[in-house]
């Protein structure tokens, strides 16, 4: 596998190693994302958020979201495999509203699943995660497809838990749509919650990288613009993950 890729890192011109974030335009992730793989089947991908499973874990009662989960293992030479569908969990040390049980989601769909805009998202984050973390051999990576709905008088909660760090090493926030929706701003803190900036993910593709050892992370609640309307935020996060810890 080839070091690094040729455009991540002049695109980030050491920001992510730097400071514990960035964050990516949706045409210069188009790029990169091109670099790595195709994606060919971004249409279907993106569609498929219209068939997500309610979260019914949700202990402030909300049924705001939608999601589905999937599990791979990554390895520095470049192999990708889909892991046997398994619970998602977090201590509540990391997720004091949703945490300390085994969450079982629907799991992520075959065609996205085996699809080559996975596909290339999963490699691309590889490339990415690996000569920033060259200790690491595997990853153990959760991929989450999430749909946040809004309607008038129930704004929808992109990170209900506030901001919080996820437990894992590094995690990307790609949005896929926004529809009928105001703000949705995502905020980075320091490990000592003082603020390091804030931007909103408001075009496909646009992206949010992090060190989750370094930084914290959270989205302000989206509310509808239009009353009526459907209105929601689709995003990917994906997290990789020593696997060895």
């Amino acid at each position: 596998m080839a070091d690094l890729l040729p455009t991540p890192r002049p695109a980030f011109d050491g920001t992510l190693a730097r400071s514990g974030f960035v964050y990516v335009k949706g045409s210069d992730m188009r790029a990169m994302l091109e670099a790595t793989g195709s994606l060919d089947d971004w249409a279907v991908f993106a569609e498929s958020w219209s068939s997500l499973e309610t979260d019914t874990y949700m202990a402030d009662g909300g049924r705001y979201r939608r999601r589905r989960h999937g599990v791979y293992t990554v390895g520095r030479d470049g192999s990708l495999h889909r892991q046997p569908h398994q619970p998602h969990y977090q201590t509540t040390n990391y997720n004091p509203l949703n945490g300390g049980l085994d969450r079982w989601f629907a799991p992520v769909c075959d065609e996205v699943a085996n699809g080559s805009s996975l596909t290339t998202i999963l490699s691309f984050c590889g490339r990415l995660f690996s000569p920033l973390s060259p200790a690491v051999a595997t990853w153990k990576t959760e991929i989450h497809q999430f749909r946040i709905e809004a309607a008038p008088g129930e704004a929808g909660k992109p990170t209900p838990e506030g901001m919080h760090r996820d437990g894992v090493d590094w995690v990307l926030v790609l949005l896929i749509k926004r529809h009928n929706i105001r703000s949705g701003t995502t905020t980075i803190a320091d490990l000592d919650k003082r603020s390091l900036g804030s931007f909103t993910l408001t075009e496909p593709l646009d992206a949010a990288i992090v060190d989750d050892s370094r930084v914290y992370h959270g989205v302000t609640p989206i509310e509808p613009i239009i009353a009526g309307e459907p209105a929601f935020r689709d995003v990917l996060v994906v997290t990789f993950r020593d696997a060895a810890r």
